[in-house]
């Protein structure tokens, strides 16, 4: 395992890699110490700084986040928003193929365990409200409003 850090708009965030595949991207509060880093990794913060200048829209790295069957369906379809676009948890849950499933879908969403990339930053209420974000409620709308500078919402 290898890691890295990137600073970033939004703060510094922690990279970690296994065999080559990215496993988790998540926000730290406090300073790293640590900086292992690999060609994916090197790789992955380039990627992550043409998002963040608005060069990129999609990304293209291996990945491998650890997780269940059902979360790794849901973060597999969290993949499926395009760039500056969002849909409610309803519609998350549709996509999975069971409105039944929205309180689930949504627990997996929260339990992405690669941030940016696998974009569940771009999950929002029914009414359009944001809820909840592991990094917290400012990055999120952050990061909304960084990719609808550069298209529309909805």
């Amino acid at each position: 395992m290898r890691v890295t850090h990137f600073s970033c708009p939004i703060g510094t965030v922690e990279i970690t890699e296994e065999s080559g595949e990215i496993t988790r991207i998540t926000f730290l509060d406090t300073e790293p110490s640590i900086n292992n880093a690999s060609p994916v990794l090197i790789e992955c913060k380039r990627q992550l700084s043409s998002y963040f200048t608005g060069e990129r829209v999609e990304f293209n790295l291996p990945l491998n986040p650890l997780g269940t069957d059902f979360q790794k369906n849901v973060w597999k379809e969290l993949q499926n928003i395009p760039f500056g676009k969002t849909i409610s948890y309803m519609n998350l849950a549709k996509r999975l193929g069971d409105p039944k499933v929205i309180r689930a879908a949504g627990t997996a969403n929260g339990k992405n365990p690669i941030a940016i990339i696998i974009p569940c930053h771009r999950v929002i209420g029914s009414d359009g409200s944001l809820t909840g974000y592991a990094g917290g409620l400012k990055r999120k709308q952050w990061l909304l409003e960084h990719e609808s500078s550069q298209t529309t919402l909805f």
